[in-house]
């Protein structure tokens, strides 16, 4: 009776996942879909409101809003209601920069989907997994991510990483009716699931697909961190002294003077650069996109301007990644149909891949039957085991087929002396040659012992035209480059010695345990074309050691590259990398070849010096402005401007800051390590040559022209503006400024605002006085006159440190 009882169990259950096998149809997808929404965590919206007050409430808004006070009780009730018309119009760039920002991120995330093969309407089906409703029944294979939480129906080898779920490192096993959990992704094996839970409703709650926005301070943000504290100990210096030489010795009203003391703090430090510099680089990753890159975690830009050392797979990345049959051999009395016969009954077992792809097209161009069998066991290679291996019933008889790396397959073969000479002979011969070989074995039984090889097939996988030239770019512009491949040592050397690389020199996997690392790491690196015969395990340690003397870049394709990719300074997950290595990736690459990632390093090269000159332009003017304004101060004793000039004035000069996020910038030829005594020198020389011109305009002014003060106030308001806005030109570049010019986006703000500032200055609106035409047209010929100083000033600095 217990028998009996176990069997019905036995048979309901069998008969139960068959049922569960068939999956939804499209109508039913959609009721549910419509019933429980999308597969995805539903993103917090911060309301517009929300928006609105945190700009509000920030230290320039709450500067703005205590200015503006100040200036209503001192009676200045113009300049008061004008305060709030610039606090609002801050409020207004915040908002459009951060909806920009946003934009940018929804639209890198949306290159970052998953898609997933579902079954609907009876048949295998490719759709994105955000649309997969519970019900739904999935197959998934070794690095897929696991989008849902699941019940598992069919395991063959299965074993998951639950890291991101439970923090456990080591993967476990599954079997059929184990669940799964959203997040987490197979390290191996093939599984079929029925979807049990769906977005907010899976146990992990949120997606991995996504860009971090999240980042690390890089070291160039500390660096200007650390000069923006001692401009604001400098701002803070320079209100002190001036306040109490205006209070003390001038008797100015204290409330006057608080309202200047509040609006050149504004002006003076640079409060919003945290946020401009994010910006920058969120917008410069747009121009990645372009070049069908994907930056993941922001912070990474800083690290890949800096790559000097570029560890680069073979396959796709070097070559065309499409793979075909160039040749088959057979042994034993097989015939050529026979070896792809036996491969491609395997290859359909899991025909994603390009190999299997290759095979399976070879055996249509043949005419080769693959037939249907009784699978009963299926284990999908990977870089450990070097095969495929599938189990199946044939007239009642487990039989065995093995396809893999000849070497692995000729261990598990039976062969003669005779054969196996024969055989290592061919595969060197068609190594030699570039082409990859996977042997062909059959058996019976379920064990891979005493197999019978079949055959050999001859792959091809011609390399990128543009590869070696590429190669040669990245060396010239500081850049190393080694292939590591899980090729043999002659398919290495074919390689490495058609691309150049290093003289075409190869170490296998088995000299690498002879390395003595601790001394001979960086000329290992320096000689090596290519790494041979290497498991992911040799890719980790090169990565490791390599990052002791470089900044590495490595890029791979597999799960088991996670470790790798982790380790480098950037890992960047190929076209065709599994979606476990795209989710935990640096980089992702939407089209494949070497050129791709010479362009995410160039473009990260652009973006970084897009962020030196800003912080070079914005340090000198804050230096500029406070010192200027604090020693005017102290030589007149007056108000050297306005406080709704100095307020104005910072706002104008927001404008071309925004512009510089898609400045035209020099490329450098070697990785963009940051000299921050250089830079500090650099942008105090502007700062101060543009101290000693404020001072000479003031004797100029004051003592020869005798111009009235409040139409010298207007004076300096227009020449801070036009030869601030000037300087961009001089400082965006190591060339002489008119060789080089910015983007059309810097100069049309860098006009606009020097013309409204004129403008501003001709009709006296919002001035203390109003110039003449005369006395415009001076400011500007005085402003571009040391424009011409600064441009001097540059260039013997750069001769001087070098640096030309």
């Amino acid at each position: 009776m217990y028998v009996i009882t176990q069997l019905f169990f036995a048979v309901k259950k069998k008969v139960y996942t068959k049922m569960m096998m068939v999956g939804l149809t499209s109508v039913q997808a959609a009721q549910l879909l419509a019933r429980d929404g999308y597969n995805e965590i539903p993103e917090r919206r911060v309301s517009l409101l929300t928006k609105v007050l945190r700009s509000l409430i920030s230290p320039i808004g709450i500067m703005l809003t205590v200015a503006a006070a100040l200036s209503f009780i001192v009676g200045k009730a113009f300049d008061g209601y004008f305060i709030f018309v610039l606090l609002f119009i801050n409020v207004g760039i915040t908002l459009w920069q951060e909806w920009k920002a946003d934009t940018a991120i929804t639209k890198l995330n949306a290159h970052l989907t998953q898609t997933v093969n579902v079954m609907r309407d009876g048949t295998w089906q490719q759709v994105a997994s955000r649309v997969l409703v519970p019900g739904d029944v999935v197959r998934l294979g070794s690095g897929d991510v696991i989008p849902v939480d699941g019940s598992v129906l069919e395991a063959n080898h299965v074993s998951v990483n639950e890291s991101a779920v439970t923090g456990e490192s080591l993967p476990v096993d599954k079997n059929v009716n184990d669940r799964v959990y959203s997040g987490s992704f197979l390290s191996a094996g093939v599984a079929v699931i029925t979807v049990m839970a769906t977005g907010a409703r899976t146990s992990f709650g949120k997606t991995v697909f996504s860009v971090e926005r999240v980042r690390k301070t890089s070291m160039l943000e500390q660096d200007i961190l650390s000069i923006a504290k001692f401009l604001t100990f400098l701002s803070i210096a320079a209100v002190v002294i001036l306040s109490l030489v205006l209070i003390v010795f001038q008797h100015a009203p204290l409330l006057e003077v608080l309202t200047l003391d509040l609006s050149l703090v504004i002006a003076g430090i640079p409060i919003s650069l945290p946020t401009v510099m994010t910006l920058i680089i969120e917008f410069g990753v747009l121009s990645l996109v372009e070049k069908s890159v994907i930056v993941r975690r922001l912070s990474a830009l800083e690290d890949l301007a800096n790559v000097n050392y570029l560890l680069t797979d073979k396959t796709g990345t070097l070559t065309e990644n499409r793979i075909t049959v160039q040749d088959v051999y057979a042994y034993g009395g097989f015939t050529h149909d026979d070896v792809i016969s036996y491969a491609a009954t395997l290859a359909a077992m899991e025909s994603d891949n390009p190999i299997d792809q290759a095979i399976l097209a070879k055996a249509r161009d043949l005419h080769v039957a693959t037939g249907t069998v009784q699978k009963l066991d299926f284990t999908p290679a990977d870089s450990v085991r070097k095969r495929s291996t599938l189990v199946y019933e044939k007239d009642g008889t487990p039989m065995i087929i093995s396809v893999g790396a000849p070497q692995m397959i000729a261990s598990l073969s039976n062969l003669t002396t005779d054969v196996r000479q024969s055989f290592d002979k061919e595969v060197a011969v068609l190594a030699q040659s570039g082409y990859r070989t996977l042997a062909v074995a059959y058996g019976s039984g379920k064990e891979e012992t005493s197999m019978q090889l079949i055959g050999l097939i001859a792959l091809s996988d011609t390399l990128r035209p543009d590869a070696k030239s590429v190669i040669e770019f990245l060396m010239d512009n500081g850049i190393d480059v080694s292939m590591v491949t899980g090729d043999n040592r002659a398919i290495a050397a074919q390689v490495a010695n058609t691309l150049s690389l290093h003289g075409g020199s190869v170490m296998a996997k088995e000299e690498l345990g002879r390395i003595p690392w601790a001394s001979a790491a960086p000329a290992i690196f320096a000689r090596t074309g290519a790494f041979a015969e290497i498991v992911p395990a040799d890719k980790l340690l090169l990565v490791e050691q390599a990052k002791k003397y470089f900044v590495v870049a490595a890029n791979g394709d597999g799960v088991n590259d996670l470790p790798a990719l982790k380790a480098a300074n950037v890992g960047i997950a190929v076209k065709s990398a599994v979606a476990a290595l795209k989710a935990t990736a640096d980089i992702v690459l939407l089209s494949n070849g070497i050129s791709v990632i010479r362009d995410a390093i160039i473009e990260s090269r652009k973006i970084f010096a897009r962020l030196y000159t800003y912080s070079l332009y914005r340090i000198s003017e804050s230096m500029r402005l406070i010192i200027t304004i604090a020693l005017l101060g102290l030589f007149a004793g007056k108000y050297p401007m306005t406080p709704l000039q100095i307020i104005l004035l910072a706002l104008l000069n927001d404008v071309p800051i925004i512009s510089l996020a898609s400045d035209n910038v020099h490329i450098a030829r070697r990785p963009a390590k940051i000299n921050a005594k250089k830079r500090f020198v650099l942008s105090s020389l502007y700062g101060m040559t543009g101290v000693l011109n404020s001072m000479l305009l003031y004797v100029f002014v004051v003592y020869i022209w005798k111009l009235p003060w409040p139409v010298i106030q207007t004076m300096y308001f227009l020449k801070l503006t036009v030869s601030g806005h000037m300087l961009i030109y001089v400082a965006h570049t190591k060339q002489r400024w008119f060789k080089f010019f910015p983007s059309t986006q810097v100069i049309w703000a860098t006009t606009l605002t020097q013309v409204g500032a004129t403008i501003l200055a001709l009709t006296g609106f919002l001035m203390p006085g109003k110039l003449a035409i005369g006395e415009a047209l001076f400011v500007w010929v005085w402003a571009f006159f040391w424009m011409q100083v600064s441009e001097v000033v540059k260039i013997v600095n750069l001769r001087m440190t070098h640096d030309e």
